[in-house]
């Protein structure tokens, strides 16, 4: 089979490289899946370079997100059990962890509804206790962990503002059904917030990319606000004021999905289930930018890593076409 590998760290366009290897052996408890799509993810980069909490054995095969299908014909969602990641032909997961796709989406879209989706769900609604009525203010809004966030604040009634970079970025969150958007390389993020809420401030913010973002968010989340602390995609690691969280009485919330699968799997279930029913129901479907084939994979996970994508970019092995 093809699979893309990665034989040392660095720039994922430089490091990644095609080739024809044996198809994976699942181990106790695996199966083996025929990849339908795989959704690039902000930690592949990561993997890439070797800047991941999690370090797979090199070489190895990046794609930590797919639509699979299984030897009986079943269409499922799996994260692959590295070093078999999702960037190939075929792949390996957990037979317990798998889901099943909606079949309101297609491969790309169903491969899209997962990490990214339950990391809102479970972000929004299990940590921050999102409610009807209140304001949602989500950082990097058109890429493809805030997009996600901006769907499941409209589908929880919540008000959204959707920070971005450049104007056709901001395009895009219009689109997704950001009530305001704020250009952050042309506004104030800061004064254009405060002018949004009438002085009040965003109840909950939604981050995905520290650094700056961070310090954005602590000077306009409101009075008994939620920061969710979702990633680092600046690269920049924010250490905050915690006497400016006691006095100005906010909450700072970390996020890391990948925690349920082990503490507590049923809620990862039940996530999915309650993103299934809005898939169905209309009320949210992921942004797939771009569906490319295999042999572009690393250019595609090289755009991801420059910021330069919207949505999600998936890699059908398929000559690139949903399946």
């Amino acid at each position: 089979m093809q699979a893309w590998q990665v034989h040392e760290n660095g720039e994922p366009s430089e490091v990644m490289r095609l080739a024809d290897i044996e198809r994976p052996t699942p181990g106790d408890g695996q199966v083996l899946l025929r990849v339908r799509a795989a959704n690039i993810n902000f930690p592949d980069v990561l993997m890439a370079r070797g800047h991941y909490q999690v370090r797979p054995p090199l070489p190895f095969t990046p794609g930590v997100e797919i639509c699979g299908e299984t030897e009986d014909g079943r269409r499922v969602l799996a994260n692959p059990a590295l070093p078999h990641g999702g960037f190939a032909e075929y792949a390996v997961a957990d037979a317990a962890a798998l889901l099943p796709a909606p079949d309101s989406l297609d491969d790309a879209e169903a491969a899209a509804l997962h990490i990214g989706y339950q990391t809102g769900w479970f972000g929004l609604h299990r940590r921050a206790g999102l409610q009807a009525g209140e304001t949602l203010l989500v950082h990097a809004a058109a890429g493809g962990v805030g997009s996600a966030a901006v769907q499941l604040g409209k589908a929880a009634g919540a008000t959204v503002i959707g920070v971005v970079g450049g104007p056709g970025k901001a395009a895009v969150a219009r689109e997704l059904g950001c009530d305001v958007v704020i250009d952050r390389r042309a506004e104030d993020v800061i004064a254009a917030v405060k002018e949004a809420t009438g002085g009040r401030g965003a109840d909950v913010v939604y981050d995905p990319v520290g650094g700056e973002a961070y310090a954005q968010s602590a000077k306009v989340v409101a009075f008994e606000g939620r920061i969710v602390v979702v990633g680092f995609a600046s690269g920049t690691i924010p250490g905050p004021s915690l006497n400016h969280a006691l006095v100005k009485n906010y909450a700072i919330l970390g996020l890391h999905w990948g925690l349920y699968n082990t503490k507590n799997p049923k809620l990862v279930q039940h996530c999915h289930e309650q993103l299934t029913d809005l898939a169905a129901r209309g009320a949210i479907k992921p942004l797939v930018s771009e569906r490319v084939p295999l042999a572009e994979a690393a250019a595609a996970v090289q755009r991801v890593a420059d910021g330069v994508t919207t949505g999600r970019v998936a890699v059908v092995p398929q000559n690139g076409a949903a399946v």
